[in-house]
């Protein structure tokens, strides 16, 4: 038996999901953040600063003392149930949700894995347990709806170089941004809709607060601004409320540089003045609750607020595993794989050469 031929395994290969989000540190202990926040603010994509100042900055400046800084923020909304970081709950929550829906309609097609761009599991890691499924299709799936060169564009690099170590090369692609997807604004649209059946007021105005990057990186090509303006347009459009009800700002400014406005704190200290006292939040850019949304915005964009004058202030949860969430995500799979379920067939190869046959590795 030793010297026969070895034939590879004739089941159909699968459709490889990495459902990619950012990333979180794994305790919310200074010690693990300043971890996660060694790896994040190192990569070049995120900041651009020539390497030699920044190696300064980052490792004598930053690192000694924001990490405790940030630590005491994640202990406010940390997971006790799950002693885990909300990000990394709600993602599995997406991934297991995902998976099931794609069971459903294509079974034993899908395979879904959870990848961070920093932490874990990594991207990498995604890409290992894909490979051992015998993936020969991969798709990267960012949970960003708006494209922007420090989330979309660094995740395509560790994609990418995760795919480096096979030999034979899956096909892979990368998911169309979807800040204009009709399912993702309509799924904005319900989950604000059902929000506000809770309350007890009437919002006077609904501010959508994104994530911001440093004006330089808008100057320089990059669509982010422009995709989140789009976002609340179509939001305002689709909830059918006058231009201007749906304000527009950006959040988490970094470091001294300019970056895109409005500001949304500035906004929140600003708008009691000009008669808002009610206010629903919205956070677009967030598929997942996370750091950004329940403890910059939840709480502290809360204190802003009513400190400067505000009556009610509530933020609508983030589309997470909801149900509008998973049908988004099982259409943006859809949207992006179609043509490859059109085409499937398997793909092995019986090739006898030295009595070694190659393999999808």
């Amino acid at each position: 038996m030793k010297n026969e031929p070895i034939y590879m395994n004739n089941s159909e290969p699968k459709i490889g999901i990495v459902l990619c989000n950012l990333g979180t540190p794994d305790e919310p202990t200074a010690k693990a953040i300043r971890r996660y926040l060694k790896e994040f603010l190192w990569d070049k994509r995120v900041v651009e600063i020539p390497r030699a100042i920044w190696w300064f900055i980052l490792n004598f400046i930053i690192l000694p003392f924001r990490p405790r800084k940030t630590a005491r923020a994640y202990r406010l909304i940390w997971d006790r149930k799950n002693n885990d970081s909300p990000l990394r709950v709600i993602t599995k929550q997406q991934a297991s949700a995902l998976q099931e829906t794609l069971d459903k309609t294509a079974p034993n097609t899908y395979q879904v894995e959870i990848g961070m761009r920093y932490g874990k599991p990594s991207i990498k890691g995604a890409v290992s347990k894909l490979k051992a499924e015998r993936c020969d299709k991969i798709l990267l799936l960012p949970l960003y709806p708006h494209y922007a060169a420090a989330t979309v564009g660094s995740a395509c690099d560790a994609f990418f170089d995760a795919l480096k170590e096979w030999r034979w090369m899956p096909t892979a692609r990368v998911a169309t941004p979807y800040f204009d997807h009709k399912d993702y604004i309509k799924a904005l649209k319900d989950s604000i809709n059902e929000h506000i059946e809770t309350l007890n007021f009437k919002p006077d105005m609904i501010l959508a607060s994104y994530h911001g990057i440093p004006d330089y990186a808008h100057t320089k090509g990059d669509p982010y601004p422009n995709h989140c303006y789009k976002t609340t347009h179509l939001l305002t459009e689709e909830l059918k409320v006058p231009t201007g009800y749906i304000t527009t700002t950006f959040q988490s400014r970094f470091g001294n540089a300019k970056w895109v406005e409005p500001y949304t704190d500035q906004t929140l200290n600003e708008l009691p003045q000009r008669g808002v006292r009610n206010l629903v939040v919205i956070t677009p850019a967030f598929h997942s609750d996370c750091l950004e949304t329940l403890e910059e915005m939840a709480i502290a964009g809360r204190k802003t607020f009513m400190v400067s004058g505000g009556k009610n202030y509530s933020i609508v949860p983030c589309l997470n595993a909801s149900k509008s969430s998973i049908h988004l995500l099982a259409s943006l799979v859809n949207d992006n794989t179609s043509d490859w379920l059109k085409t499937k067939k398997n793909p092995n190869i019986k090739l006898v050469k030295n009595k070694k046959v190659a393999s999808i590795s």
